[in-house]
């Protein structure tokens, strides 16, 4: 397996285990200390985290198959996304200033784009070219 995919897929795991963990404090330990409308935008971000780090895991699976740098990028994209995306919607939830929710729409944007350019890059593989050890 490449350098590349060992650190896509461990890095959607850890991904994976935080967010399973964030959503049962959730579940748990935030029911009795927020209002119910900070726990819905929690779990906004809980559901786009799990979402994405599971993607993360479907792209480092596909560069094990076939290195291909259009999916190392698009999985860079995503993991700034997942930060940007999840990160300012948990920091809103705990009374972060509004003003870092201006990061959100730029998380969702770099989503968009890592997502559309690993579809490009899929599309593209017209060869079956196996992983190169790295």
């Amino acid at each position: 397996m490449t350098r590349d995919a060992r650190w896509m897929i461990a890095l959607a795991a850890l991904s994976l285990a935080l967010a399973t963990a964030l959503g049962a404090f959730g579940a748990h330990g935030l029911r009795k200390i927020l209002e119910p409308d900070r726990i819905a935008v929690f779990e906004t971000a809980v559901r786009y985290q799990f979402y994405h780090s599971l993607g993360l895991f479907a792209i480092g699976l596909t560069v094990a198959m076939r290195a291909r740098r259009g999916a190392r990028i698009a999985a860079c994209l995503i993991v700034l996304g997942m930060v940007c995306f999840a990160g300012s919607i948990y920091a809103l939830t705990f009374g972060a200033p509004r003003a870092i929710g201006i990061v959100t729409p730029f998380g969702g944007f770099f989503l968009m784009v890592g997502w559309a350019l690993f579809a490009v890059t899929v599309y593209a593989a017209r060869t079956s070219q196996p992983a190169s050890p790295a």
